[in-house]
């Protein structure tokens, strides 16, 4: 019996040790870079690839950026267009989908599949999952929002998750089943005082709705909102926002980027 008791204890001391370290030793990255699609424009890597991911993380990106469809059978699965080798994503079967591999060989990745792996060997980057709105309705984007807050919580992954989409109510319906999550609006035709009224975390806006809204940035920031803007691969844009103090900045470049970055340290 006593050998029992002792076995146990020290099943309870390091279980817990292990739920712990996981959490304590997350120090997401100092820097603002996002990689737009993972890091894959330098080595040649298919976009949104798990090499691309890997990449970004090997880099020590603040986030990689990837995009959400769901199949026509309800799988998720990663992909930016609506069309993936020429077939509608919406309306085919995910066993019909990965007959066609990515261009190194990689499987179509799965959501399940991408967050995994960006949750292996990974304390500093952030996964940056884009929502994208359904091209059937309305409400079935509220169902792959529910379905992918499922997911992330499930893998336990909501420390490292930042939901972004172009959907306003597909952000809203994530803060209906869970309130806590970090959300960034895509679309720019929100003001800052819009966001916050309706718990949005953040502005992830193309680069050129700021510079025509310059004054947002201010009220984005007095509002306790997250600034982010895309696509942003010119040195010249890069340091407008790393002077307006940005918190994120989403880039192809993001080698160039975090060059940047350590250049202004200097």
């Amino acid at each position: 019996m006593r050998t029992v008791y002792i076995a146990l204890a020290l099943t309870l001391l390091f279980g817990c040790a292990g739920t712990k370290n996981s959490t304590s030793k997350i120090k997401f990255a100092a820097n603002s870079v996002v990689a737009h699609r993972g890091a894959f424009k330098k080595n040649n890597l298919p976009e949104n690839s798990i090499a691309s991911l890997k990449e970004a993380i090997r880099l020590h990106c603040a986030g990689s950026e990837f995009d959400v469809r769901m199949t026509a059978d309800d799988s998720l699965i990663i992909n930016h267009d609506p069309v993936y080798n020429k077939m509608a994503i919406e309306k085919t079967d995910f066993s019909v989908l990965t007959q066609f591999k990515l261009s190194n060989g990689e499987v179509l990745p799965t959501l399940r599949q991408y967050l995994l792996a960006g949750l292996q060997n990974n304390l500093q980057t952030k996964l940056v999952l884009e929502i994208k709105p359904s091209d059937i309705s309305k409400e079935r984007g509220k169902l792959i929002a529910d379905r992918v807050v499922k997911m992330v919580k499930e893998l336990h992954a909501e420390t490292m998750t930042v939901y972004i989409s172009f959907d306003y109510d597909i952000l809203k319906r994530i803060h209906e089943n869970y309130p806590a999550a970090s959300t960034q609006y895509l679309n720019g035709d929100k003001s800052p005082d819009d966001l916050k009224a309706d718990v949005i975390s953040g502005a992830d806006y193309h680069f050129s709705v700021f510079k025509k809204n310059t004054n947002w940035i201010d009220k984005a920031k007095k509002n306790g909102l997250i600034l982010n803007a895309w696509t942003v691969n010119d040195t010249e844009t890069m340091d407008w926002l790393l002077g307006a103090e940005f918190n994120f900045i989403t880039t192809n470049e993001p080698e160039l980027l975090l060059q940047r970055i350590k250049e202004r340290v200097k």
